[in-house]
């Protein structure tokens, strides 16, 4: 996992694909996203237009706690890969825990 990572938290999905190649541009090679942000096909679309090997970029995003819980977790991933075109996602993390609802987010850390 590279120490820097470029992230496009609020990074408008239309200025998504201009920024990260911008970063790979200047040597970023992490770059972190979260389904919430809305970005996730741009990053994708960035990657691949790069030319970047996959395994040259380490690629995080998050599941949102709209989605905790087992089988929404196993989707929101299936549903992230695809968006950004990939198979593996190297970082898949929850974006925050979610004390309302302990059971879920607890499910949604068993199925990571």
């Amino acid at each position: 996992m590279p120490a820097l990572g470029l992230g496009v938290f609020q990074t408008p999905p239309d200025e998504t694909i201009a920024a990260v190649t911008a970063g790979l541009d200047l040597g970023y090679r992490h770059i972190d996203t979260a389904a919430p942000y809305g970005n996730e096909r741009e990053v994708g679309q960035a990657i691949r237009a790069f030319g970047v090997p996959r395994d040259g970029i380490f690629i995080d995003t998050k599941i949102w706690i709209s989605d905790y819980g087992y089988d929404e977790t196993l989707h929101d991933f299936d549903d992230s890969a695809a968006k950004l075109g990939v198979d593996q996602i190297d970082l898949l993390i929850l974006h925050q825990a979610l004390p309302s609802e302990f059971d879920k987010t607890l499910n949604a850390y068993g199925t990571l």
